[in-house]
């Protein structure tokens, strides 16, 4: 469904974003929370928190949600979909009433990262204030002893990763068979990340009769397959076009050696030390290898990715959000699952090789209406990336520095034979095939 379609929601109001549907409530622009027929208790909840106006996702899947219609949700991160699907999810538990059984969970919630699962159950959190309503989370590189002894009780949202969730059903610590209702969130990062064979698994012990939701911010080729899996005539939103960057991100690219990149990034970290400032990585070892670098010389810098503990990613997030660590160097493991409104600055310091990556790496600036810089630094053998990355986005993004490839700036002429004439062989980096390796 486009961001314009209309729809009747179930309290009788007018659904669409630009007015115009021929209801009575012509012109209605759902421009309040208090029109989307949540309870009274969700709503006092948002007042308190200062929040008045629904999101475009929040405006147009709540309603449908509510209705306890599936549904395809396409929006980029940071776009307020966690709340788009908590709010209707608290309401309907509400609505219900009833307690969770031991080991069972009335809500399922399944993210693909430690950090994702972490930022949804701490937001979901603050919606549930003054109800019963209980959440816990589970995720690997924690104690699953510890998560076993709180399931024993049951939980009325459960929050998990899907490896850590099969884990439990293998050990018999909890059971599905009574969770009617299933959120599958950033659910092409989970593609990407190689949960497909999780997710069939998990599909099997949940009931037939069940409502779910799925979000991503893209749609590869296996989505249908998930999609087909695991909804019943979906209603599809769809708020911002694939590769579309928030609006307050500024964007810049510098052409530089790789082997100039540590030297450059630091120039420019100098000019913004007291900002937060997030600096993305193509691997592990070479995301270590930075933050090292950049402590060496001066700068207060940690890192996360798929090498460090659960305890010591949190303990480096919560020191970087309250502004102890001021550069936070992160894989994309962390792309998705960090929402800290005061980031001012994200560098791309490797490219990432999924052009769609960039859009939720650049998006971990400019939250909650702030202002924010996305920085790219590219290498001669990264210039594949850049420019998959400009056609995903639908634009050329600015030069501050540097120039391309020499090859790439003169055009191709055809020798004498009708083959392509000699130039200069590709330059060749030090950025081959292995360094391409997800981290």
């Amino acid at each position: 469904m486009s961001a314009t379609h209309a729809v009747a929601g179930p309290i009788g109001l007018c659904t669409s974003l630009t007015g115009g549907c021929g209801h009575p409530l012509k012109g209605c622009h759902l421009t309040d929370f208090s029109m989307l027929g949540l309870a009274p208790r969700l709503l006092s909840a948002l007042e308190a928190q200062g929040f008045t106006d629904p999101t475009p996702i929040q405006a147009q899947a709540i309603p449908h949600i509510l209705e306890g219609r599936d549904l395809m949700g396409l929006a980029q991160t940071g776009t307020g979909k966690t709340a788009a699907f908590g709010l209707p999810l608290i309401h309907g538990l509400m609505e219900n009433g009833g307690k969770p059984d031991p080991k069972s969970v009335r809500a399922l919630i399944l993210a693909p990262t430690r950090e994702l699962v972490n930022q949804i159950a701490d937001n979901l959190s603050t919606f549930v204030t003054k109800t019963p309503i209980n959440i816990a989370c589970v995720v690997g590189g924690a104690s699953i002893n510890n998560q076993i002894k709180r399931l024993n009780r049951g939980a009325d949202i459960l929050v998990a990763t899907p490896g850590r969730l099969l884990d439990l059903i293998d050990r018999k610590a909890l059971t599905l068979n009574k969770t009617g209702f299933l959120v599958l969130d950033e659910a092409d990062q989970m593609l990407d990340l190689g949960f497909i064979h999780a997710l069939r698994q998990i599909s099997k012990f949940l009931p037939k009769e069940r409502q779910t939701l799925l979000f991503s911010a893209t749609m590869p080729k296996q989505m249908n397959e998930i999609a087909q899996t695991y909804l019943d005539r979906p209603v599809r939103v769809q708020v911002s076009p694939p590769g579309k960057a928030a609006d307050k991100v500024t964007q810049c690219v510098h052409f530089v050696e790789q082997s100039a990149k540590s030297a450059k990034l630091k120039q420019l970290l100098a000019d913004h030390s007291d900002e937060l400032t997030l600096v993305f990585g193509r691997t592990k070892h070479g995301c270590e290898r930075l933050m090292k670098q950049l402590d060496a010389a001066g700068f207060s810098a940690g890192s996360i990715h798929g090498n460090k503990s659960q305890g010591q990613r949190e303990r480096t997030l919560k020191a970087f959000r309250d502004g102890k660590i001021k550069v936070l160097v992160a894989t994309d493991v962390a792309a998705r699952g960090i929402d800290i409104p005061g980031v001012a600055h994200v560098y791309n310091y490797d490219l990432p090789n999924v052009a769609e990556n960039y859009v939720h790496r650049i998006g971990r600036t400019a939250r909650a209406g702030a202002d924010g810089a996305a920085v790219a630094f590219c290498s001669p053998d990264e210039i594949g990336e850049l420019r998959s990355i400009e056609k995903v986005m639908g634009i050329s993004i600015p030069v501050a520095s540097g120039q391309p490839p020499a090859e790439e700036q003169k055009p191709k002429r055809k020798g004498p034979s009708g083959n392509k004439g000699r130039g200069r062989r590709p330059q060749r980096g030090r950025g081959g095939k292995g360094q391409r390796m997800a981290a």
